[in-house]
């Protein structure tokens, strides 16, 4: 358990690639910080799963990622009860799928503050505390739309390209410090955020739900499946190890092939 000691925070993982990404640092015994919405007896359940595996302490909290003072105390919170925090991933998100015409602004508001603004707070939070343990890891779910693009998705693109750019910056900016600061770029993955795009994308480009899932989801990856939540957690892990401790900076891509055209 080569995490045991160490915390982690992961934003957006009450489900989907988040909540693997807590199980995946659990497993090794993190501490675990996770964060989200969704139903309460739910979230209760994963919470005392994470605890039981790693044999750590796991915590749920509920810091509004729109709310720069609700990330400073989520990283407060982390210190002040685990220690570190040692691990960072940014993965919160949301969608919505439109146009840029008929684009709500209200929509692409809530993109850029939680898909991007949130990781720069994070990550302007917990690199003190790094900087003074002289060891950090710093991940942030980006997508393969942070290397390519994709119509009727501008602020969702937007804000993972400025995820990629984000990332480059802090890594140079850490560089000596023992922390490393990267992002993975995965292709579709089947969660409910990807499963929730879907009715908007048919509205949008007046598909059937069977046109949308192979003609314009798995037509851009080669391997014609969907990634897994499980895939994009373990190459999170390797991320935290000392074996990695010279990969900073990095955009990695976890997409099937997708932006190897």
């Amino acid at each position: 358990m080569f995490l045991k000691g160490k915390s982690a925070i992961i934003t957006g993982s009450t489900s989907g690639i988040g909540l693997a990404y807590a199980k995946v640092f659990a497993a090794e015994g993190a501490s675990v910080v996770i964060n989200g919405f969704g139903d309460a007896a739910a979230i209760e359940k994963e919470r005392a799963a994470l605890e039981a595996t790693s044999g750590a302490r796991a915590l749920y909290d509920a810091a509004d990622m729109t709310d720069p003072a609700a990330i400073a105390a989520l990283v407060r919170r982390c210190h002040g009860e685990l220690g570190g925090p040692d691990i960072i991933v940014n993965n919160a998100g949301i969608q919505h799928v439109a146009p840029i015409e008929d684009f709500p602004a209200d929509k692409f508001e809530a993109i850029i503050k939680i898909n991007l603004t949130s990781a720069w707070y994070m990550m302007q939070a917990a690199v003190p505390y790094m900087k003074a343990a002289k060891w950090g890891r710093i991940i942030s779910t980006a997508s393969a739309h942070s290397l390519v693009a994709s119509p009727n998705k501008s602020a969702y693109v937007m804000a993972k390209h400025g995820i990629a750019g984000l990332t480059k910056t802090i890594a140079l900016e850490t560089a000596t410090d023992g922390i490393t600061v990267n992002c993975i770029s995965p292709g579709y993955v089947w969660t409910p955020l990807v499963e929730g795009q879907i009715p908007d994308t048919m509205k949008a480009r007046g598909l059937t739900r069977e046109q949308v899932l192979n003609d314009v989801l798995l037509s851009a990856q080669p391997t014609k499946e969907f990634v897994t939540p499980e895939q994009v957690a373990a190459l999170a892990l390797f991320l935290c190890r000392d074996e990695a401790k010279s990969i900073t900076g990095a955009n990695l891509s976890v997409d099937g092939g997708w932006t190897a055209a």
